[in-house]
């Protein structure tokens, strides 16, 4: 049920750009890439003519710097640039973040567009991440991007910015999903949500009419205020914390296979910077 890898709304030229910015990176860092995808709206299937690009990466370092008994700094991240946003997390970190389990790092995954992808070990962290429970996780970061975006954006306006009813709409639609299909992670891509958690005609009509003006207008634009949406949000916000203590979820029993892991891919050959 996970949306295909689609490399739609990079151009070739920026991603050209984009790899080439990766290239050096891991050229100056001694960093090796495992994969860079993209993780804003371009992903989500709802981008503007003037998105960013959000560039999200997880990269190894050489065994070496792991044994160093001074810590070493897992961000690494380039300065903005124009409509350029790139950055990623360490190998350690980001499975650390798996075993919460992060959301976040799930959808980064879970990515339709893809820069570098390194499948052998993509593939390793991605079964690894299917043996932890993410039902509770899933609920308290989407209830919380969802309420956090209509109590800050929509508030007692008139009129709101139109991406931000997909910010709105999206945690509610991955709750919706979490409550359906309890077992799988919800994928990525915004239709993928819509064509799986049987929405009514009342809400689809007016969400794709949505997602074809936010195709066609820029970042900033706004839009009058649609109840239907909201409540319909509003209400998923409120099953999902109803349900989210009796959620399955994470313990600490799969830190070993974390460890294992964790070591067998910073000293696997294909790791370049070992």
């Amino acid at each position: 049920m996970q949306p295909k890898h689609q490399p739609a709304d990079v151009p070739d030229a920026m991603r050209r750009t984009i790899c080439e910015k990766l290239d050096a990176l891991q050229a100056r860092e001694g960093i090796t890439i495992v994969f860079a995808v993209e993780s804003g709206s371009r992903a989500w299937g709802f981008p503007s003519p003037d998105s960013d690009y959000d560039v999200r990466f997880v990269y190894t370092r050489p065994v070496e710097w792991y044994l160093s008994i001074t810590p070493g700094r897992d961000v690494v991240e380039l300065p903005l640039e124009g409509d350029l946003d790139i950055n990623g997390w360490d190998l350690k970190k980001a499975l650390g973040l798996i075993l919460k389990p992060n959301p976040v790092l799930l959808e980064w995954l879970s990515s339709p567009i893809r820069y570098i992808w390194d499948g052998p070990t993509c593939d390793r962290l991605i079964q690894f991440s299917k043996t932890i429970a993410h039902n509770r996780a899933c609920l308290h970061h989407y209830v919380g991007l969802g309420e956090n975006t209509f109590r800050t954006r929509f508030g007692s306006r008139e009129e709101v910015a139109l991406k931000k009813y997909f910010y709105l709409l999206r945690p509610a639609l991955a709750l919706r999903w979490v409550r359906m299909h309890p077992d799988i992670i919800p994928p990525m891509n915004f239709r993928a949500l819509m064509e799986a958690v049987d929405l009514p005609r009342d809400l689809t009509d007016p969400i794709n009419q949505l997602l074809e003006k936010k195709r066609i207008t820029k970042e900033m634009g706004v839009m009058p205020r649609i109840d239907a949406l909201e409540r319909f949000a509003v209400a998923e916000f409120a099953e999902a914390k109803a349900v989210a203590p009796t959620a399955p979820d994470a313990g600490e029993r799969f830190e070993a296979e974390a460890n294992d892991l964790f070591r067998a891919l910073i000293t696997s050959p294909g790791n370049r910077a070992a």
